[in-house]
């Protein structure tokens, strides 16, 4: 029996990896977000383009998602957009030309500014784009969204 559940144990850390987490952003100049899956639902407020929500579980044109402070609600699918964003969480994040403590700063954003998802770097970092088009690298630890 202890062999059984210690093999379970050890397939659901190996499986762990593969569940990869779903971002979209919001496509919608803004959008309502509902307390259930349906436009008759409660309103609990609205979310502005752009912004990077985590796909929790989809119920045909309803998804219910998790944004940057932990909230969870529901959003049309129409609403959402397959781009990618992230959102500045620290004071302040620092956009670096390499995935690098040291290369030089490109710019910095502060806290909930924004920005484009551009691809994965090396662990710990992220490639992403200001709106006005200045692009670089940026601690996963200072952004939400990815």
């Amino acid at each position: 029996m202890r062999l059984t559940a210690a093999v379970l144990l050890g397939l659901t850390f190996v499986a762990a990896p593969a569940a990869a987490l779903e971002y979209r952003s919001v496509a919608e100049a803004a959008a309502v977000m509902f307390d259930a899956p349906s436009q008759k639902a409660k309103p609990l407020y609205i979310i502005a383009s752009g912004t990077p929500v985590e796909v929790v579980v989809s119920l045909g044109e309803w998804i219910k998602v998790r944004d940057a402070t932990g909230d969870l609600a529901w959003i049309e699918k129409k609403a959402l957009a397959e781009k990618r964003t992230v959102i500045v969480t620290a004071k302040s994040a620092e956009v670096r030309a390499q995935a690098e403590a040291g290369a030089p700063l490109v710019f910095e954003a502060d806290k909930d500014v924004l920005l484009e998802f551009v691809e994965a770097g090396p662990l710990g970092w992220a490639k992403v784009r200001h709106r006005d088009g200045p692009s670089g690298f940026v601690r996963s630890n200072q952004v939400w969204g990815l």
